[in-house]
C-alpha cells in the first residue's frame, strides 16, 4: 500500500479523438496545431511542402483529449514518388479522423483549396477554419465569403481564427469538442506528441535548412539523423542534410561555413527548448540525388 489515491477513471462524458488538419500548402496548418498544443511539434516555414509527415499533436484539457494530426499540404504541381506518398498520407488521414479541420486563408478560396475540399469524406464531420482572419481588413466581407465556401460542403461549423494571434482558438476547440466521440484518453495527460525525439530533431534541422536557404534549395532536400544519444539530461545529435547536387551543398554550407553554422545554432536552441535540456549537435551535408523518385528511397528515409 502506498497511501496514494487510485487514479480516477474517465467519466462517461470524457471525449477523445483524432482531428485531421488539412488544406493546401501554406495556409497555416502547422502553426495552428503548434499553438493549439502549446509546443512546437510541427515545423513551419514559408516554403511549400515543409510538412511531409503525419504529425500528431496532443492536448489534454479537463475531460477532453484532442489528438490533432497535421498533414502535408495536398500537392498538385508534381507527380513524383514523394508527392504521391504525401498525398496518400493526406487521404488516409482523412478517412481515419473523427473530426476534420479544413483550413483556408480568410478571403481566399482558389482551385487548390477546392481540390482539397473535394477530398473530404461525407461521413466525417468537418469544421471550416478561416485562418489569418486578422488580416481581413473589411470584416463585413467575411460572412459572405464563408457562406460561399460553405455552399460547397456540409460543414458542422465555420470558425474564423488567427493562429499567430491566438484569436478564437477557444471557440474552435469548443466546436471540436462537440464533435469528438465519447472515448477514454489514448495518451498520458502530459504527452504532446507520439513522435520520437529523434524524429523531432530531424524535423527541426530540416525547418532551419528551409528557413535559411529558402527558395534556392529544391524541396527534395531532407535530413537524416545518423546518431541520437542521451546521457542524463544531455542529448547528442548527429545529423546529415541530404541535397541533390554539389551546388546545393555549397548553398547550405554558405561562405566559410556561415550558413551551416547558423542552421546548427538555431536548430540546437529549438531542440533545447523542446527537449528541456542541453543538446550537442553536429551537422554535415551530403549529396544524395534521386532518393525522392522511388518508393525504396522514401522508405529508407522514414516516409510512410
Amino acid at each position: 500500500m502506498t497511501g496514494e489515491e487510485p487514479a480516477q477513471a474517465p467519466g462517461d462524458d470524457y471525449r477523445c479523438g483524432y482531428i485531421a488538419i488539412v488544406g493546401r500548402p501554406n495556409v497555416g496548418k502547422s502553426t495552428l496545431m503548434n499553438v493549439l498544443v502549446g509546443a512546437k511539434v510541427s515545423i513551419t516555414s514559408r516554403k511549400a511542402q515543409t510538412t511531409r509527415h503525419r504529425i500528431t499533436g496532443i492536448q489534454t484539457i479537463g475531460s477532453t483529449q484532442y489528438v490533432y494530426v497535421d498533414t502535408p499540404g495536398f500537392q498538385t504541381r508534381h507527380s513524383n514518388a514523394l508527392n504521391k506518398t504525401l498525398n496518400r498520407t493526406v487521404t488516409n488521414t482523412l478517412t481515419a479522423a473523427d473530426v476534420i479541420l479544413f483550413v483556408i486563408e480568410a478571403g481566399t478560396f482558389g482551385p487548390a483549396d477546392k481540390q482539397v475540399l473535394d477530398l473530404l469524406p461525407a461521413n466525417v464531420p468537418c469544421i471550416l477554419v478561416l485562418n489569418k482572419a486578422d488580416r481581413n481588413k473589411d470584416k463585413t466581407t467575411l460572412m459572405p465569403f464563408a457562406q460561399e465556401v460553405a455552399s460547397h460542403h456540409n460543414f458542422a461549423a465555420v470558425v474564423p481564427v488567427s493562429a499567430k494571434q491566438r484569436f478564437q482558438l477557444d471557440a474552435l476547440q469548443e466546436e471540436v469538442r462537440k464533435l469528438l466521440p465519447n472515448n477514454p484518453p489514448m495518451f498520458d495527460e502530459d504527452d504532446i506528441t507520439d513522435r520520437s525525439e529523434k524524429f523531432l530533431a530531424s524535423e527541426i534541422v530540416r525547418e532551419k535548412v528551409f528557413r535559411f536557404v529558402g527558395e534556392e534549395l529544391p524541396y527534395t532536400s531532407t535530413v537524416l539523423i545518423e546518431k541520437f544519444e542521451q546521457e542524463g539530461n544531455l542529448r547528442r545529435v548527429f545529423a546529415a542534410i541530404l541535397v541533390e547536387r554539389d551546388t546545393h551543398k555549397a548553398m547550405v554550407i554558405g561562405q566559410k561555413g556561415a550558413r551551416l553554422k547558423e542552421i546548427s545554432t538555431q536548430a540546437r536552441l529549438d531542440m533545447e527548448r523542446l527537449f528541456g535540456g542541453p543538446v550537442y549537435l553536429e551537422i554535415w551535408v551530403k549529396v544524395k540525388s534521386g532518393w525522392a523518385d522511388n518508393e525504396a528511397g522514401l522508405r529508407a528515409y522514414g516516409y510512410e
